[in-house]
């Protein structure tokens, strides 16, 4: 009998759950700073377009916002997991 040759999946094309985290939090960050920059310029009286400010600070509130909602769903996973009995 002919045994198959099975292997494991390729590990370069895999991210790591903790890359993909750490990805996550630095793009929630980076649209906070962008949000702050263009706010101060605009606050120093910088030629910056109202549009684009407004647009960035609401870009930086939904990802802040879709980042908590997530923190608060994986909490609650956790949670529920724990409760389970074995």
């Amino acid at each position: 009998m002919e045994q198959k040759n099975i292997q494991s999946p390729n590990t370069q094309s895999q991210v790591k759950f903790s890359d993909l985290l750490k990805k996550s939090i630095n793009d929630v960050n980076q649209s906070q700073i962008d949000s702050d920059i263009l706010t101060e310029k605009m606050a120093k009286g910088e030629n910056v377009d109202l549009h684009q400010v407004m647009i960035t600070a609401q870009k930086a509130s939904i990802t802040l916002q879709a980042a908590l909602e997530i923190r608060n769903k994986v909490v609650e996973a956790y949670q529920e997991t724990m409760r389970m009995q074995v």
